[in-house]
């Protein structure tokens, strides 16, 4: 029996949209509660978030059998952490600040069992390998691995062209927001220049062959860079939504007037 296949991954090769949404409030309750509602990839955020690798381990559970693939993104690519992660059952790896091809390279490299990487073979005590009942885990393993990179400063642009090159390389994230700051933007990404550079970016991984990614609240401004290319986009993040959520509750209270007539059955 072989490692469970990755429909994101197959996805991605088809040139399918994957619809995704960010995940910060790191309880694997809020996790559940999104995976219900039908987007088709969950990103489980470490860089941002306050999460640690036991805290994700409990997010993908949440996930892991819904319809939602969950995709995890740790603070930094050092290899003994995406070991942790890959361990844990993660298939989908987001890494946040790639800015050179040899830094994709090594980050390559982790992903996948030797000879063609370094990741540790300790999978038998893992979730991964579902606790070693997956007798061939270890030979097809590589194969479902999806590595997804952020590219979000000029150093990353520049070297935009290796790294989509690269073999191993499923897909390149834009990020709009250290991306802005780095081109002397800071907190305006949707400034002239910064898009600019992110449709060019979307252009050049698309001749690599690679999907683009990238995240944005804006419902318009995604269907956007759907139109430019992007097959990978999440277009909201749970904190924000909660927080709008809950601001607007309350507004709409002090306007309200009372409620006159029946009152109906559905009330909580």
């Amino acid at each position: 029996m072989p490692a469970p296949k990755n429909p994101f991954k197959q996805a991605l090769k088809e040139g399918r949209l994957q619809l995704g949404l960010w995940q910060g409030l790191t309880t694997p309750y809020a996790v559940e509660i999104c995976a219900g509602a039908g987007y088709d990839w969950l990103l489980l955020d470490g860089e941002h978030a306050p999460s640690d690798i036991a805290m994700l381990s409990d997010q993908y559970q949440a996930a892991m059998h819904s319809k939602s693939h969950p995709v995890v993104r740790p603070p930094v690519g050092e290899t003994w952490i995406i070991k942790k992660l890959l361990d844990v059952g993660f298939q989908t790896l987001l890494i946040p600040m790639v800015e050179s091809r040899a830094q994709a390279e090594a980050l390559v490299k982790a992903t996948r069992y030797p000879p063609h990487g370094v990741r540790g073979v300790g999978a038998a005590m893992a979730r991964a390998s579902d606790f070693s009942r997956i007798p061939d885990y270890l030979e097809t393993a590589n194969d479902e691995i999806c590595l997804l990179v952020q590219v979000e400063s000029r150093a990353g642009l520049a070297a935009l062209d290796e790294i989509a090159a690269l073999e191993g390389i499923d897909g390149i994230f834009i990020g709009p927001a250290d991306l802005a700051a780095d081109m002397g933007y800071l907190g305006r990404s949707g400034s002239e220049p910064v898009q600019a550079a992110i449709a060019d970016a979307f252009t050049r991984i698309r001749a690599h062959g690679k999907a683009a990614g990238i995240l944005t609240g804006d419902v318009s401004l995604a269907r956007r860079y759907e139109k430019l290319g992007a097959t990978f986009i999440a277009i909201g993040i749970d904190v924000m939504l909660l927080s709008a959520a809950c601001e607007k509750q309350l507004a709409d209270f002090q306007v309200a007037k009372p409620l006159e007539g029946p009152v109906g059955d559905k009330v909580y």
